[in-house]
């Protein structure tokens, strides 16, 4: 039994490949998004990897935003339920997720087995995602990749108060014009990010262990302001950005029996 799980979100496209006894055969990511080649890129990428053909493939599920367009997919599938499976599967004792997209902010409250209990979740604005992110590394000519340990080596955080991106993109360029250290606004934008999340994770009973998920999971900077608001230590994996593929795979092997 092989099972493909796809997530593809607004900027990247991720795939995993799971047998039957749940174990990870092979990953692969691009980015691009929805309404891009970068599913069947990632796809080919997953195949070539893995040594094996779509003729092999027992059972395709598809998950993030792009999920209903994958023709190839049999089963498509809420990123609520994949992110709740894939964390479960990374973390046995997860209870509480917090996934920072690029386009909204989720956090899941879990109970065994990757069961969602509850949820919240912020997509009305991009202050707080991995978009506005994505927009401060733009403008400060770095790679997303880079903010976290520019943020790390800051004696201290410049504030960031615009709640709004296009506001604070400004605030931004003026703070680094006015001579502000740009490792420092770099802080300052990571602990935006985490204000903003941790805020909203606060309308749910918050329960360890704590494990994050996504691409904004890579940025420690994020992370260590997450931790200090939440006072808890926040758990990540290596395969963070691939937990909503994981959890899609997952699904598909148990809805193949």
């Amino acid at each position: 039994m092989l099972s493909l799980g796809m997530d593809i979100g607004s900027t990247t496209s991720k795939c995993v490949l799971m047998n039957g006894e749940r174990q990870l055969l092979a990953m692969a990511l691009v980015v691009a998004g929805i309404g891009t080649q970068g599913p069947e890129q990632a796809a080919a990428q997953l195949l070539e990897n893995a040594q094996t053909r779509w003729e092999d493939i027992d059972v395709i599920t598809a998950t993030g935003y792009g999920r209903l367009r994958y023709e190839r997919a049999q089963h498509q599938v809420s990123e609520l339920t994949c992110h709740a499976l894939g964390t479960s599967w990374l973390f046995p004792q997860a209870r509480t997720v917090i996934d920072i997209g690029g386009q909204d902010v989720k956090i899941l409250s879990l109970g065994p087995e990757g069961r969602l209990l509850n949820f919240v979740m912020n997509d009305k604005c991009a202050a707080g995602t991995g978009r506005f992110l994505d927009v401060m590394a733009n403008i400060l000519q770095l790679r997303i990749d880079d903010l976290g340990p520019c943020a790390m080596q800051a004696e201290r955080a410049a504030v960031i108060s615009s709640t709004c991106t296009v506001f604070a993109e400004s605030e931004v360029i003026s703070q680094l014009a006015a001579g502000v250290a740009r490792n420092e606004v770099i802080a300052g934008i990571c602990e935006s990010v985490a204000a903003k999340t941790a805020s909203l994770a606060k309308r749910l009973p918050i329960r360890a262990d704590v494990v994050m998920s996504g691409g904004v999971a890579r940025n420690e900077g994020v992370r260590r302001c997450l931790e200090k608001h939440l006072e808890m230590p926040i758990l990540h994996a290596p395969q963070a950005q691939y937990t909503g593929a994981l959890g899609a795979a997952l699904y598909g092997l148990k809805a193949a029996g």
